[in-house]
């Protein structure tokens, strides 16, 4: 199937030679203009050639009957009823056709053998020359020796004089001009196909290293991060004064600007990421100040009912305002890309943990763990990934109403990749919302309904986190179930053997333990 695909891509490609790379195109257009080169001399050539022969033969079929004419008709000449043949006139040529018509029968009729003996012709040739017309004009026949050029005179005697000359020498040379001059052709386009394959190749080579450029370029990861733009079109490319050398100089002085645009972008992005880097653990100081001077009045200041309700907001914003800070710690250590604290963990414990510790704050809705019986063994971050945990489960519970059932999975595929779902059979997400689900401050706020705010940091910190794990995060969503899938490559998650029966119940309890 696919090499009958193939063929079909093949031939719609040949009948559209706007597909064509350009050097197809090239080589075809000019082998097209050499093929119409070729046929036009050739049929110069053929034609000049055949009116040159046919001009000649014309002049001997003349010669000979002017000859064969004052023979017959000399001192003794022949009549009707005499013996002299014409063929035994003076100079008369290999293969010469002569006949005398007397009263519409023919006589004498024969030809020249190469020989030089007599060659009687048959009964249907004697009728051919019988319809000749006697105005002297040159005629083609085809006889049963081949084809003649003839010429009928009258003779003062009134007999008719027939002669000829056969048109195979003619015939032979044309022939050998055309298949000449075909094989001449071929073969000079066949070596013309070469050569220009080979210099237009040789001259399209600096396009074709634009086009190796251009792709490397447009495979690099240009969107964030620190960019090494050092691909360039070689100086071979990219001299002035040609048209492909001015394209060429133009792409390097393109990608040198972009290369310096990036590298300003990167500098500012770390300037940016510095600053809050700086500032969220600053920050981080006066925030525990203030929940600890709140606290402090709480317990040993008498308050009025409204000194309370204010202090209570006051500790309820710098809790949150501190838990914005550490998100955007946390973000500004993960774009900086600091070392991992790798270990090898199993992750159903590390969820039934995160499904317990949330449950505890939401326990208006109903929480489902699922794990398998053997340990999902994972080289990760505990402590991060737990985080990731704490924040898809906890973003269920903000964004759906009471009584939504969240259920997490853990599982490891075939490959050995290991799989952590989190859904919900709350109302799903706006299908517009989720292509910035995971943009830093993007709030869901108005696509599900919820009653708690949130920074709009939190899945930003799990794709983070999965990206520096070199694993993946991805939503799907409609009215009455939405699920976020973890997934850990095979090069860091391995299904571990089966473990034994104690191993399994010490798991299974810890899971009713958690969840009841």
């Amino acid at each position: 199937m696919r090499v009958k695909d193939s063929l079909t891509h093949a031939g719609s490609r040949l009948l559209h030679p706007g597909t064509w790379h350009l050097r197809t195109r090239l080589v075809a257009l000019m082998l097209a203009l050499l093929t119409v080169i070729c046929a036009l001399v050739g049929l110069v050539s053929y034609t000049t050639t055949s009116v040159t022969l046919n001009s000649q033969l014309d002049s001997a079929v003349n010669a000979a009957t002017l000859r064969t004419s004052q023979f017959f008709a000399g001192p003794n000449g022949g009549t009707a009823g005499s013996p002299r043949d014409p063929l035994n006139a003076r100079a008369t040529s290999a293969g010469q056709l002569s006949a005398v018509l007397s009263n519409g029968v023919v006589h004498y009729a024969g030809i020249l053998a190469p020989s030089g003996s007599r060659q009687e012709l048959t009964n249907a040739d004697a009728l051919v020359l019988a319809e000749l017309p006697t105005t002297s004009a040159l005629t083609d026949r085809n006889l049963s020796i081949g084809s003649y050029r003839l010429q009928a005179t009258g003779l003062p005697t009134g007999d008719v004089l027939i002669t000829g000359l056969p048109l195979a020498a003619t015939q032979q040379t044309l022939a050998r001009l055309v298949l000449s001059m075909a094989l001449v052709s071929l073969a000079g386009l066949a070596m013309l196909g070469l050569a220009g394959t080979f210099i237009i190749r040789r001259s399209m080579r600096p396009l074709e290293q634009l086009s190796e450029v251009a792709t490397k370029v447009a495979h690099l990861p240009l969107d964030a991060g620190e960019v090494a733009l050092s691909v360039r079109v070689p100086d071979s490319a990219a001299h002035s004064g040609t048209e492909v050398g001015n394209v060429g100089n133009a792409f390097n002085a393109m990608l040198d600007n972009v290369s310096h645009a990036l590298q300003a972008r990167q500098r500012s992005e770390t300037k940016v990421r510095r600053f809050v880097a700086d500032a969220s653990h600053e920050l981080r100081t006066p925030l525990t100040a203030i929940r600890g001077y709140t606290e402090l009045l709480q317990m040993t200041e008498p308050l009025s009912p409204d000194g309370k309700t204010s202090l209570g907001r006051v500790t309820a914003q710098s809790l949150r305002m501190s838990r914005l800070v550490e998100d955007l710690l946390m973000l500004a250590r993960l774009d900086e890309g600091q070392p991992l604290n790798l270990h090898m963990i199993d992750l159903s414990p590390l969820a039934m943990d995160a499904v317990s510790d949330v449950r505890v704050s939401a326990p208006d809705h109903h929480w489902n763990v699922e794990v398998p019986d053997a340990p999902v063994n994972v080289l990760c971050d505990d402590g991060q990934i737990k985080q990731v945990l704490l924040n898809l489960l906890s973003n269920a519970a903000k964004h759906t109403p009471a009584g939504t059932t969240v259920h997490t999975k853990v599982a490891v595929e075939a490959d050995g990749t290991a799989v952590v779902q989190v859904s919900d059979d709350g109302p799903g997400i706006d299908p517009a919302f989720k292509d910035v689900i995971f943009d830093r401050f993007s709030r869901a706020d108005k696509a599900r309904t919820g009653t708690h705010g949130s920074t709009g940091l939190g899945l930003s910190i799990v794709q983070a986190i999965m990206a520096a794990h070199q694993g993946s995060v991805s939503v799907t969503s409609k009215p009455g179930k939405t699920t976020f899938t973890l997934r850990l490559s095979p090069g860091t998650a391995t299904p571990a053997p089966k473990p034994s029966a104690s191993t399994q119940s010490q798991v299974q309890s810890q899971a009713i333990s958690s969840i009841g």
